[in-house]
């Protein structure tokens, strides 16, 4: 009994001078900080195009290819139906150019000079007509990490057509201070194309069609913490027009100055409405 109590005595002793020890301690020497796991920044490729440009079919091929390449979590392709080469429909033909399109690519090309089809990678190179080297292009930037990362859940309501999407960015390293855009696009739309020999195909089929700007067309201010996720949601009703199936959310997270001039794409996600197979949950 002497030895016991002897253990007890000692073990006592020591959980006392533990306790006191951690007392000592400054507050906020406690705990210790782990910095957030560095993540890709996956590429938006802005792709503007139109129905009227005998050789974007090219360009859209080469940006097909760059995509089945990298897959969609790493390069995220937006055609954007604008300028000069676009076309806005008639009672026959559905067009697939707007407005917020046509201004999109005049801050690029305010003078029209570019001709068409032509690129933008992550905002950050400039408008780039060249298509046969867009793959080399994407290759140099494709390992790049960010400070932020996009996540994107959408809920939909068939009945009165109404897409819930919510935005989350969670930061990774630093403050980022920028624009949240997010836009809706959608793949499958049989509509008129020029092709390369000059010939007008009817039942081309146009993906990756950018639609609307959800949340106006320069996005609106955001900003995301290190370790801290900031989350918006969204609510649009899609036209009759339009296939839910073939619809998906892109968002992205960009810089911008106070003059409001459009910087480089932090990251970029996009989630389909309707899972496909195969597509992992982001």
């Amino acid at each position: 009994m002497k030895i016991k109590n002897l253990f007890l005595g000692v073990a006592t002793a020591a959980m006392a001078m533990a306790a006191a020890s951690c007392s000592n301690i400054d507050e906020g020497d406690r705990f210790i900080n782990v910095k957030p796991a560095e993540v890709g920044r996956a590429v938006l490729i802005e792709d503007f195009t139109g129905q009227r440009c005998k050789f974007c079919p090219n360009g859209t091929d080469v940006i097909n290819g760059i995509v089945d390449t990298y897959g969609e979590d790493n390069v995220v392709a937006v055609a954007i139906h604008s300028g000069p080469l676009g076309f806005a429909g008639t009672a026959k033909a559905e067009g697939l150019m707007t407005a917020a399109g046509n201004e999109y690519y005049t801050h690029w090309d305010k003078e029209n000079k570019m001709g068409q089809p032509w690129v933008v990678f992550n905002r950050k190179t400039s408008p780039d007509s060249k298509y046969q080297t867009w793959a080399s292009i994407l290759s140099g930037i494709i390992s790049e990490k960010a400070n932020l990362s996009v996540n994107i859940a959408n809920a939909y309501d068939a009945a009165s057509r109404t897409l819930t999407t919510t935005v989350g960015a969670f930061g990774t390293n630093g403050t980022v201070k920028g624009k949240l855009q997010v836009w809706i696009v959608e793949d499958g739309i049989k509509a008129l194309q020029t092709m390369p020999d000059g010939k007008s195909n009817k039942e081309y089929i146009h993906n990756h069609v950018f639609r609307a700007a959800v949340n106006g067309t320069w996005g609106e201010n955001i900003t995301v913490k290190e370790g801290e996720t900031t989350t918006k949601q969204y609510s649009y009703v899609l036209p009759k027009t339009w296939t839910a199936e073939n619809i998906s959310v892109v968002a992205f997270v960009y810089n911008s100055n106070d003059n409001n001039d459009v910087g480089s794409v932090e990251n970029v996600a996009k989630k389909h409405l309707v899972e496909h197979e195969g597509e992992t949950e982001k």
